[in-house]
């Protein structure tokens, strides 16, 4: 789109779904049907040019005064349902949409020859048909509607300058001075200083944030967006929720002992005990772990309690199931699958955990397949000897995503966030070597577990083995730390766990 306009033109807009209503004695400003603001006594003029800035893209022309003073005054109160759009020519070619309420918004004075870029957290999606450009850094977003406008941002990601963009998109450098100013000043994209540097490689905040952790918390958390969030229930009546539990894979079943809560609750130490002695061990004994620890540990940190079909009067319109550790909504998105190195009585191999049956499924005996998964643990552990079982915890994403807008997959990380305690403690009581990991390959696991990436992949990896005596551990490394409260707790608790526990050497934390 080729323009003479010598300058750009801003005006202000309500955001879609807000509405201007007259009524007697008031004004009502809703949105989406529910009243945001009532106001009182505003003039004809200032009602009119309300009206106005609904369901279209630009503004009237501001009302004479006096009624300009109240007009401004009103705009000042309903501040965070306005957009400002940017028009060039006889076109909007930019509107900076408010995700932060609150907020407003001021161009920055960007020099005809200063360099600027995009902002290193800024990224270009498309988003309702148009292409956007957002950053969780800035409290707008901004909708390129317009060739040059595109273009421009296309071209800010090597550094640029208004002069240069204004000889290759054919406009005034006036206009492309504007342009950038409106995208600095929604934190967008970034000028240099005299020097030519950029004050963000400066700042050693930014610089410890990674773009996609960065975007991930301001987008699974209110405050920085305006998109669902919560408990939505978006594809109700239009895909049908997963089931409570996962339909078991095709192979060979392994069934599991089931152990007795009067034996576990007769031999289990107490809660303090496991809190404060709990520790990962990354070596396992040289007598493997066995089958019935094994069932043990499942039945207890994992197994089905009980299942429930949808129960729509209960906010729950989507069947369920019960298990010993919490999830959101009773999701239950997770699933153990065991790549088997050594446990006495069952054969190695890859094996799914069905919840519901307490059962083990083959789903995978190829040698190299179960090496590379315990490989890529070993080196995440820290380069040790081959793990008795490593657990690799999937999610079943929809199970969280057919409810939840925006923090579904933070709520998976939360989930596998107490499993593993859940698993520590277990592992804990039962004398058993617990570590949980920090980090897996989830495409290796698709592949070799027969998984879809996108429907179920892993999101979480544990250790489980035969716990070696105590003398041939070191202590817990915070051991030789500078102890601040209570620190012997943890000593105390693990010689009454382990009895013959030799402190006094140093150790790798846990």
């Amino acid at each position: 789109m080729k323009t003479a306009t010598r300058r750009t033109l801003t005006r202000l807009a309500f955001v879609a779904g807000v509405r201007v209503r007259d009524r007697e004695g008031h004004l009502d400003v809703t949105r989406d049907g529910r009243t945001q603001f009532r106001i009182r006594g505003a003039s004809r003029e200032v009602v009119t040019a309300l009206e106005g800035m609904t369901g279209s893209l630009a503004a009237p022309e501001p009302v004479p005064s006096p009624p300009q003073e109240q007009l401004e005054a009103v705009l000042n109160r309903v501040i965070r349902l306005l957009e400002h759009h940017i028009v060039l020519g006889d076109t909007v070619a930019l509107r900076l949409e408010p995700l932060v309420p609150g907020l407003g918004h001021s161009p920055a004075d960007v020099g005809a020859d200063t360099p600027v870029r995009l902002n290193r957290f800024a990224f270009l999606r498309v988003h309702e048909g148009d292409l956007v450009l957002e950053s969780p850094l800035s409290p707008r977003r901004a909708r390129l509607q317009a060739d040059p406008v595109r273009e421009l941002a296309a071209a800010l990601g090597a550094g640029t300058t208004a002069r240069e963009q204004a000889l290759a998109l054919d406009l005034p450098v006036t206009v492309v001075q504007e342009l950038l100013g409106h995208l600095a000043g929604a934190s967008l994209v970034d000028t240099a200083d005299e020097d030519g540097s950029f004050a963000a490689d400066r700042d050693d905040v930014l610089r410890q944030w990674d773009f996609h952790d960065l975007l991930f918390h301001s987008r699974s958390r209110m405050g920085r967006h305006d998109y669902p969030f919560g408990g939505v229930f978006p594809y109700t009546g239009t895909i049908e929720p997963r089931p409570a539990v996962r339909p078991l894979p095709a192979g060979p079943v392994v069934a599991l002992p089931r152990p007795r809560l009067e034996d576990i609750a007769a031999n289990d130490p107490s809660l303090t005990a496991v809190l404060e002695g709990r520790r990962s061990v990354r070596t396992h004994a040289e007598t493997p772990l066995d089958l019935d620890r094994l069932g043990e540990f499942l039945y207890r940190c994992a197994r089905v309690r009980a299942v429930t079909a949808a129960r729509p009067e209960e906010g729950m319109p989507y069947p369920a199931s019960s298990r010993p550790y919490p999830t959101g909504g009773a999701s239950y998105d997770l699933e153990l699958y065991l790549s088997v190195h050594r446990v006495a009585g069952l054969e190695p191999g890859m094996y799914f955990y069905d919840a519901g049956g307490h059962r083990l499924v083959l789903v995978n005996a190829d040698e190299d397949d179960r090496n590379a998964m315990i490989g890529i643990a070993r080196v995440s552990a820290g380069g040790i000897d081959a793990p008795d079982v490593l657990i690799t915890v999937t999610s079943r994403f929809q199970r969280l995503s057919w409810k939840y807008r925006s923090l579904a997959y933070a709520a998976t990380l939360k989930n596998v966030g107490v499993l593993y305690q859940t698993m520590y403690l277990v592992a804990t009581g039962m004398g058993l070597a617990p570590c949980a990991l920090g980090g897996g390959d989830s495409d290796l696991a698709a592949r070799t577990l027969g998984l879809d990436y996108l429907q179920e992949s892993s999101v979480g990896e544990f250790l489980l083995g035969s716990r070696p005596a105590p003398a041939e551990l070191p202590p817990a490394g915070h051991l030789s730390w500078t102890p601040v409260n209570d620190a012997d707790w943890h000593l105390r608790c693990e010689r009454d766990l382990h009895p013959a526990t030799a402190p006094g050497r140093p150790g790798t934390p846990s």
